[in-house]
């Protein structure tokens, strides 16, 4: 399965919807993990940081939706994020 996480849009929202550490035991468990590029620089997680753990950096949200089977957010999908659901 290919996981998605783009970076979160509302205001206020730092968090992230998946950490490295459960980006390693995803890509650990077969599924191949995909993060927008920027998504954990609010919680602290560089792109370096998913890429180290086998995750791939992806430019930009439209890519993520497109090319995930699952999309994992903190907050709910915004009304520009819910036109590229799927």
């Amino acid at each position: 399965m290919k996981i998605g996480c783009p970076t979160e849009i509302k205001p206020q929202e730092f968090r992230v919807g998946i950490t490295p550490i459960a980006a390693q035991e995803a890509v650990g468990r077969g599924h191949e993990v995909i993060v927008q590029s920027g998504a954990g620089a609010g919680a602290g997680f560089d792109d370096a940081a998913y890429e180290a753990v086998g995750a791939r950096i992806i430019a930009t949200a439209e890519e993520v939706f497109a090319k995930a089977d699952m999309i994992v957010k903190v907050k709910e999908p915004q009304a520009v994020e819910r036109k590229m659901l799927r």
